[in-house]
């Protein structure tokens, strides 16, 4: 039936699992580049000042320029321009082709204010982009910075490993029947020789495993949606903003417990299975 809750679930969940797949991707490129030391661009402490030391000559120039300019008005209220400027058709073209000795073409020097005032924001930009590289070179010095370094180069062969996997399975039209966490213990065991009881152990990895893959793909998808939202809420939008974010939040945790099914073993996805009905 329409109202029956495999049609309710399959369409939030068609939803759910293309927003999944955006934010995956996003997450697959942005998590690498931004722990990795590999993407990190050496920045010394003399790039910093070269480029605060040019901000600073750009500023000064601004400051120079506006002093002109009020000086320029003010030279002009006191010879009285301001108050006697000739009104009307030829009081206009008297204005342009004459000239004041010593008189500044105002024009012409805000104009160079602007472009300045331009540059000066991308410098600033650049300077405060500068100041994060060189925080991030420092922390990836740190233990903790080498640990999320080695993680970023992890995820990223898993990535790699995963895309090409779903490759074949699309193509050979495969539906996986062992969990990753499952099919690697196996394979770790078999080429280690060790005694090991792998049904055990995989069950209880698998449910860690799958908790912390929903605790910190919801905690991303928060502070992502919250950065997304501060952008471009206002008072009048708030209330709807927050009903999508609930919109959304509902759709990813019923597609996390579609997709998550394929990470449990086979005996625990069928309670999932029974409960979703057959998707």
């Amino acid at each position: 039936g329409i109202l029956s809750i495999e049609q309710l679930i399959s369409r939030v969940g068609v939803i759910g699992v293309t927003l999944m797949a955006l934010l995956s991707g996003f997450g697959a490129v942005n998590c690498p580049y931004t722990y990795m030391s590999y993407f990190l661009r050496n920045v010394t402490d003399a790039d910093i000042l070269a480029l605060e030391r040019r901000l600073l000559q750009t500023m000064d120039m601004i400051v120079s320029k506006k002093k002109r300019i009020a000086m320029a008005h003010r030279t002009m209220f006191q010879r009285g321009e301001v108050h006697n400027r000739p009104t009307g058709f030829w009081g206009m073209i008297k204005s342009v082709t004459t000239s004041v000795p010593g008189s500044e073409n105002l024009s012409l020097i805000q104009q160079e204010v602007d472009a300045l005032e331009e540059l000066s924001r991308q410098l600033f930009l650049e300077t405060a982009d500068l100041h994060a590289t060189k925080e991030r070179i420092e922390y990836s010095k740190t233990f903790q910075g080498k640990y999320f370094n080695f993680l970023g180069y992890f995820f990223s062969i898993y990535c790699v490993w995963k895309i090409f996997m779903a490759t074949i399975n699309i193509v050979f039209d495969r539906v996986g029947k062992t969990d990753p966490v499952t099919r690697g213990i196996e394979i770790t065991v078999n080429y280690l020789g060790i005694q090991f009881d792998v049904k055990f152990w995989s069950q209880h990895i698998s449910f860690i495993l799958v908790g912390i893959i929903i605790v910190t793909s919801i905690r991303g998808l928060l502070i992502t949606l919250t950065k997304f939202f501060y952008a471009i809420s206002s008072s009048k939008s708030s209330n709807v903003i927050v009903l999508l974010l609930a919109q959304i939040m509902g759709m990813y945790f019923v597609s996390s417990v579609l997709l998550i099914r394929m990470s449990m073993p086979p005996e625990y996805r069928t309670i999932i299975t029974e409960v979703l009905g057959e998707l």
